[in-house]
């Protein structure tokens, strides 16, 4: 999986701090996850969902609200129609990148606000929640004992999770005055629930209220022993997979048309056009992955270089061939690690280089966990040498090249 670093304008012009969790195999979909109140795009649940999403093939983008993280902005000068905007405005810089939303996921707070931005933004074709309040004004027990200072004075320093914030009274109003109970009773998109039953941060009774206005479909899942942070792996790991199997109907056919060409080639490498100039799109039997340069040389990191790619290649082919000559033996292999680093050195022992020449080293260091013998283990030595990819770059290799110009008209249409 890689992950890009994301910059875009908020809803008041602010600049928006973002990761893209791109897609593993096959395209599915874009989605956006909104965070919990006061958290951010690192936090457990906003984190691991997204990569668990991108994962199964639904690319993500989770950015940090404004006055957040990494974004610009003051918190204090934020509200949950705020949030709502930037949502609105994040899924606008999607659409532009070619990747508008088709799922909206939120946490907590987030949750409620991608139910009210989900009818602000066009071609959204599902929402799920984790943990939501039914009622974005819930959040206010957080600072509860502050109430009194906030309305009287305008605004009051509260502690929520250790860490200080200060609260406006426009804050507060704003809250009470968000109605998720109407925007989720006229949503008219399919909805997905999810919420732990011992949630003692937002109550399953919230769920409750949520699932009852809803319009179908509607559906519910419940996180059991999960707390509301998600803090356990397993807990987000789970809500990743519901969401995305749950989607999976909603989603199907995204990565149709214009988002992945016919696999008319054992490998088809495109520009996108979108995170950097060297960012390439791979696809292998239909399969979509990147590749790109480090950002040092103008790239934007998003995928391994070309000769990481090939050193991949011979590292993958290094493992699999031993793997199927142990299991052909019937010996006691249980794991291969291959460690690979490619190199240009020096010729020093090329006897037909001229001084000066350097030549590609490949260097590998393999692994190999199991009850195995001496004898066993100099063996799959000996195979690793006959990895085919081994074998092709060790040999003569002949490329043929032919350049193919596209008529002007169709290159428009794919623009």
């Amino acid at each position: 999986m890689q992950t890009e670093t994301v910059q875009f304008e908020g809803s008041d012009g602010q600049t928006l701090a973002g990761r893209i969790d791109h897609p593993v195999g096959t395209l599915r979909g874009w989605a956006i996850v909104a965070h919990c109140f006061t958290c951010s795009k690192q936090s457990f649940a906003a984190l691991r969902v997204a990569k668990g999403l991108a994962e199964r093939g639904i690319g993500v983008l989770r950015f940090d609200f404004t006055g957040l993280g990494e974004s610009d902005g003051d918190f204090a000068s934020t509200d949950f129609s705020s949030n709502v905007a930037d949502l609105v405005a994040a899924a606008g810089w999607m659409a532009d990148t070619g990747r508008a939303p088709d799922l909206l996921v939120g946490h907590s707070l987030g949750g409620a606000a991608v139910i009210v931005a989900a009818k602000k933004i066009d071609g959204v074709k599902a929402v799920a929640t984790i943990g939501a309040p039914s009622d974005a004004g819930h959040v206010i027990h957080h600072f509860a004992d502050r109430i009194e200072d906030i309305e009287e004075k305008g605004r009051a320093q509260v502690k929520l999770g250790g860490r200080p914030f200060v609260i406006t009274k426009q804050f507060v109003e704003d809250l009470r005055a968000s109605d998720v109970g109407e925007a989720v009773s006229t949503l008219r998109l399919p909805l997905l629930i999810l919420h732990g039953p011992t949630d003692e941060v937002v109550g399953i009774d919230n769920a409750s209220g949520l699932f009852i206005a809803a319009l179908h479909p509607k559906s519910f899942i419940s996180l059991d022993g999960a707390d509301h942070f998600l803090s356990k792996p397993e807990d987000s790991a789970f809500a990743a997979s519901m969401i995305a199997a749950w989607a999976n109907r909603y989603l199907a056919g995204a990565a149709e048309g214009a988002d992945l060409l016919e696999q008319t080639h054992d490998v088809i490498v495109r520009e996108t056009g979108e995170a950097s100039d060297f960012q390439n799109e791979v696809l292998i039997n239909g399969k979509r992955y990147l590749a790109d340069e480090p950002e040092e040389i103008g790239g934007a990191d998003t995928g391994p270089d070309p000769y990481e790619w090939v050193t991949a290649g011979l590292g993958a082919c290094t493992a699999m061939t031993l793997r199927m000559y142990a299991r052909r033996k019937s010996w006691p292999l249980e794991r291969v690690t291959v460690r690979v680093n490619y190199n240009k050195m020096h010729a020093e022992d090329c006897k037909t280089c001229e001084p000066g020449d350097k030549v590609d080293v490949f260097a590998l260091e393999i692994e190999v966990e199991g009850a195995l013998d001496e004898d066993q283990i100099a063996r799959l030595g000996e195979i690793a040498e006959r990895c085919p990819v081994h074998r092709t770059l060790d040999s003569e290799t002949v490329i043929r090249t032919r350049i193919t110009p596209q008529p002007a008209e169709k290159s428009n249409e794919n623009a």
